[in-house]
């Protein structure tokens, strides 16, 4: 029954990351459609303008002759040249990303029943379970807010970490090292699996800004589609309220450690290196968020420390997990 479960759950995978690779290619699909909306609206614009200047040319000469003229609107001028296009491939992009998510999910539920546990004893289980909550909190924010132009680099990032997780790091299922045998598993890791999904959401928006913002300051960066994007400002304060409630989970992440670790190893903290880590995490987003806040950090500087610190977490899930030993070290099973 367990291997039975196990294939159950290795086939979600896999069909999971097929449908994916579909999904990424729609969204980047949506963004060379977005792209050329742009090109057709500026080239609609540049034609209206001139039809607008030669009109007003013509009243001012038959004004200057004695007579009369018209002023009569063009189509241009009125923005009814303006090709709006339903965003048929987006629908189909979402729609992927939803079935993908689904069978995300029913892998990781398949893990966990066959090993009678919650699917994150090693780096392969938290490879699956940190990507199902990062691909779920981009399918959940779009109830606030509309940020499916970050499509591509959700689902790129799902589905390099589950190609990555599945050839590298995959394990058959083993039972719990008796550390790991305690409730704050469940809490622990879930929330920062799940600070872990607000945190890449805000990098994005943050990637996306310092592109918005060169476009915007007239510097050599020409892709159109960020003609149909949010003003960097604007994504810089969607960036900001994303981080804040990362922040706030991380928060509690680093509390839960310790007191697991009290439960665990009998102390709070012990300078391990997955401890340390974590902290150095905190301490970046709480910067990120005191300068904002009080410093006046913003545009490039704002967008940077947001990058840096999704980095710091990307490392503190590999390389600490992998290369560094400590009392974590069966986070790297």
């Amino acid at each position: 029954m367990t291997e039975t479960l196990v294939s159950y759950s290795l086939i979600a995978v896999y069909s999971a990351m097929a449908i994916y690779t579909f999904a990424f290619i729609m969204f980047a699909v949506d963004l060379a459609r977005r792209s050329a909306e742009s090109s057709d609206a500026s080239a609609a614009s540049a034609t209206g303008l001139a039809a607008a200047s030669a009109q007003q040319a013509s009243v001012m000469q038959a004004a200057s002759s004695g007579g009369t003229a018209t002023l009569t609107a063009s189509p241009a001028s009125t923005g009814d040249a303006a090709i709006v296009h339903s965003p048929k491939s987006l629908r189909i992009a979402m729609a992927l990303t939803v079935i993908a998510w689904v069978l995300h999910v029913s892998a990781v539920i398949f893990r966990g029943v066959a090993a009678g546990r919650v699917p994150w004893a090693n780096m392969f289980e938290f490879t699956l379970t940190a990507t199902a909550l990062i691909v779920g909190v981009f399918l959940l924010v779009q109830f606030w807010q509309d940020l499916r132009f970050l499509g591509s680099f959700i689902t790129g990032f799902a589905l390099l970490a589950l190609g990555v997780g599945t050839s590298s790091f995959y394990v058959d299922v083993v039972p719990l090292p008796p550390a790991l045998q305690s409730a704050w598993l469940v809490i622990h890791v879930f929330v920062a699996s799940l600070s872990t999904g607000f945190f890449a959401l805000a990098a994005g928006l943050s990637v996306v800004q310092l592109m918005q913002s060169r476009r915007e300051a007239g510097k050599a960066l020409k892709l159109r589609f960020l003609d149909t994007l949010p003003a960097a400002d604007r994504l810089e304060t969607l960036a900001y309220r994303l981080t804040v409630v990362g922040f706030v989970m991380w928060t509690f992440t680093l509390i839960a450690g310790a007191v697991w670790a009290e439960r665990a190893w009998g102390r709070y903290w012990g300078w391990d290196t997955k401890e340390v880590w974590t902290f150095i995490i905190w301490t970046i987003y709480a910067g990120y968020i005191h300068a904002r806040a009080t410093r006046g950090w913003r545009g490039s500087r704002s967008a940077w420390l947001a990058i840096v610190g999704f980095a710091a977490v990307i490392f503190n899930f590999t390389v600490v997990n992998l290369f560094f030993k400590g009392l974590h070290a069966y986070s790297g099973l």
